[in-house]
């Protein structure tokens, strides 16, 4: 396995397999290039013989200089379980803390229970929202009418 920075044309191999990779889900409009273009010290693209098997992108917060933030991540479905994910954002930890932020946030979708088992797994803490939904603390309406999400932090 091999860890690179994230560059422009990653876009583009990130594009062509997400929906795929999120079992036909329409995700890439959630994804826009700009990241690729504006934030590749701090996202990442992990290889196996020239394959993408996951991705990171990530970005410093300009406006809470303690804190980085974890946008989106994947991981191929056939190598999922392989720690992947986990190396992914253990080369974000690594970057961020030597950019000397020590605060990671994070959010997923309601329902996503592979995310928030994963996020926990990582040492990440819910953080408390207005309402529950099995069992998890849920941010009503969090990005616009109707999309709730499930925050996360973890403090390095």
């Amino acid at each position: 396995m091999h860890i690179r920075r994230a560059q422009s044309k990653d876009y583009y191999t990130v594009k062509s397999v997400i929906n795929e990779w999120w079992g036909g889900r329409n995700m890439a409009g959630k994804l826009p290039k700009f990241l690729f273009d504006h934030f590749q010290e701090t996202s990442f693209i992990m290889e196996v013989n020239g394959r993408m098997t996951g991705f990171l992108v990530g970005f410093l917060s300009q406006t809470r200089t303690e804190e980085a933030y974890i946008h989106f991540a994947g991981v191929h479905p056939d190598n999922r379980g392989e720690g992947v994910a986990e190396e992914l954002y253990d080369a974000f930890f690594d970057f961020v803390l030597d950019e000397n932020r020590r605060i990671i946030r994070a959010v997923t979708s309601p329902g996503n229970e592979a995310s928030v088992a994963f996020h926990q797994a990582m040492g990440f803490n819910l953080l408390a929202g207005d309402k529950t939904e099995n069992g998890v603390p849920v941010h009503t309406d969090y990005d616009g009418e109707g999309q709730d999400r499930i925050l996360f932090e973890k403090k390095l």
